[in-house]
């Protein structure tokens, strides 16, 4: 089982000396403008397991995100994670950016960013690399990020292609929304 315990979370969490508060109940919800024919977080993955809690330590998340996708090993896997700073009644992109057009590729790389902010915590890393984020019951554990301060959201977009470059009907895209603070 390939458990995540959670990308979602890179960009909300892993500093000390700030404060996180959620905009929303939920850690995630849907994309305000995601990609035709995305679905949220909690269709793509059965996230009955996951729990997150915020206190004055930060955001912190256990338990396991399993997928339910069930694609080809040859297909392959875009990730994009971006990060919006709310400013004067607008989202506004920040450099707090990344993607890949070849996850599979690059999460163990140990010069990427990928690798460095998240997936070197993973602790079933053979597995992983094996069966990459797109076979049925695959997860990742123990997620951190950069640190941020004032009003944020980051939009995590998960994107399968087959062989001939074709898009998949089914991607995923959530956001998580909140304000940080500096202590």
């Amino acid at each position: 089982m390939f458990k995540i315990s959670l990308i979602l979370v890179m960009a909300v969490s892993g500093t000390r000396a700030v404060d996180y508060f959620l905009e929303l109940e939920e850690l995630y919800s849907e994309c305000t403008n995601g990609p035709v024919g995305s679905v949220p977080l909690d269709v793509a993955f059965n996230v009955d397991n996951f729990r997150s809690v915020i206190d004055a330590d930060g955001v912190h998340v256990s338990g396991n995100v399993t997928t339910v996708w069930d694609f080809d090993r040859t297909d392959r896997l875009s990730g994009k994670i971006n990060v919006f700073r709310y400013n004067r009644g607008t989202w506004e992109p920040t450099l707090f950016n990344l993607a890949t057009h070849k996850v599979c590729n690059v999460i163990f790389d140990k010069n990427s960013y990928w690798y460095k902010w998240w997936f070197q915590y993973i602790a079933n890393q053979e597995e992983i690399q094996e069966k990459c984020i797109i076979m049925k019951d695959l997860g990742l554990d123990n997620i951190s990020g950069p640190p941020l301060q004032g009003r944020y959201k980051a939009v995590i977009i998960w994107e399968l292609f087959d062989q001939n470059n074709v898009r998949r009907p089914l991607s995923t895209c959530y956001e998580v929304r909140g304000r940080v603070e500096r202590k």
